[in-house]
Formats: C-alpha cells, structure tokens, sequence
C-alpha cells in the first residue's frame, strides 16, 4: 500500500501535473494540502475517472485538504474540537483499509513571536490533544500532510541563516516533537538519516536549483504501521518542469 502526501499549492493550477502523476505513481492514498478551492468547485470528475474517491475539505483562495482514495474512505472530520464552523480547512481524518489517515495542512505561524505563530503553536497543542482523546498508539495511525516544520538542522539547507526563524524556531521544533512524543514515527527517518533531504524549496533566488530547501512535508505513523513501513521516497522531479508546486510529495510503501 502506497500512501502520499503532497502540498499542491493549488490542485487546479496544478491539474495536469497531478492527473499526469496519479498515472504514473498509481498511489494508493493521496493527502492533498493548500487546494484552494470550495468542495464545490474540486475537479472531482478528472480525478473519479482515474478510479480515486474524493475526501473534501476545502476552502476558497486559501488553505484546504483533500484524501484521494482507492478504496472508498469512512469515518470523516474536517475539524478539530472546539473549532468554529468557519474554521480554516487544515485538517481532514478518514479510515482506509483500517488505518486511520490525519491529513494535516498546519499553520505557517507568518514571523516569529506575532499572533499568528501563537496560533499555530496552539494548533499544534489541541492537535496532540485530539489525538490523546481519539486514539490510542497501539492504533493503526498515520498523520501526514505539510506540518510546516523543519525538525531538526539536517532538515535545512543552511542551519545558521534559518536558526530561529518560522519553520525552524526552538517552539515549533518542541510542538513538532510534544506530538510525536504521543507514540509517532518519522517514517523517513526509519529508512535515512542523511541531511539535504527536502520536500520544500522557495520560488524565488533560484532555491530548488541551488539546492536551498527545507523538510517540512512529513509522514508520522505509530509503532504497528512502522513496522510495515518499507519505503519512503520523496518525488523530487515534481519539483522541476513547468508550473511545479513550491513542495514535492512525499510516498510511503506499506507492506
């Protein structure tokens, strides 16, 4: 079983490549982030005809999460406790194939220190805490999506210049880290320890080309789905060519 997440910036600006990419990679679960537009406006039926069920939770302009499935998805939340009807879409939670799948698009936080990094750190605290109150770590788990953290220095092209800064500031690395700590696994990092593994590179300065990144699109399982983790790969090449997302996806194998 092939899960994937992808931040997509966009899933109608970046149609063709997806359609193009969901022929190729023949994926089974897809957790898209930033689609950017209503439920009502999805390109569903480009997607339906490539044998995918389409979990929705968008939003216009901004924001909103999608689950692309083999296999029909049950069991939907599109918010977290507590959270207004206008909310903003960042969360989507399904059951496939008896693994609970946590598509995550979380907050930037925008700089350090100002309301909106308070938001997302609080963001990440009630995300620990539905967890907790959701399921247990002995539970067939999966959290994925764009958490918008990098978390730790072999995450970054240039630690010093980024030390401190949104994505890699001592709080978002510590909320990253107080999730998993609930029983999560970088699933990376079960097959590679290397640095100068990204998943996200800047538009501008030429950073892809440059090599400039950062690892913030992440795929965390519990300790059973760890175990049948084989594989994790993170798709370079949508990077490169016209029209990419800023992100590339990120693919686990699942024996």
């Amino acid at each position: 079983m092939r899960i994937a997440t992808w931040n997509v910036n966009s899933v109608r600006t970046r149609l063709p490549r997806l359609i193009s990419w969901l022929g190729r990679r023949q994926p089974d679960v897809v957790c898209l982030q930033e689609t950017k537009v209503v439920d009502e406006a999805f390109p569903l039926a480009d997607i339906e005809a490539l044998g995918y069920h389409c979990l929705l939770n968008g939003q216009k302009t901004y924001n909103g999460v999608a689950i692309l499935s083999r296999v029909p998805p049950s069991g939907a939340v599109r918010l977290l406790p507590g959270d207004e009807s206008d909310a903003e879409r960042r969360i989507l939670i399904a059951t496939i194939d008896g693994i609970h799948i946590v598509n995550v698009y979380a907050p930037n936080g925008g700089d350090v220190g100002l309301p909106k990094y308070a938001y997302k750190l609080e963001w990440y605290r009630r995300l620990r805490e539905f967890l907790e109150s959701s399921f247990d770590a002995s539970d067939d788990v999966l959290i994925c999506g764009d958490f918008n953290v990098a978390p730790e220095d072999r995450d970054v092209w240039d630690p010093q210049k980024w030390r401190g800064q949104i994505l890699c500031s001592g709080p978002e690395r510590e909320a990253l880290r107080n999730l998993t700590s609930w029983g999560l696994k970088d699933a990376l990092r079960l097959h590679s320890s290397e640095g100068g593994l990204y998943t996200w590179w800047d538009y501008r300065a030429g950073a892809f080309h440059r090599g400039w990144g950062l690892r913030i699109d992440h795929i965390l399982v519990t300790e059973p789905l760890a175990k049948r983790c084989t594989d994790v790969e993170i798709d370079r090449n949508e990077r490169k060519g016209e029209k990419p997302s800023d992100h590339a996806p990120v693919i686990a194998t699942l024996e």
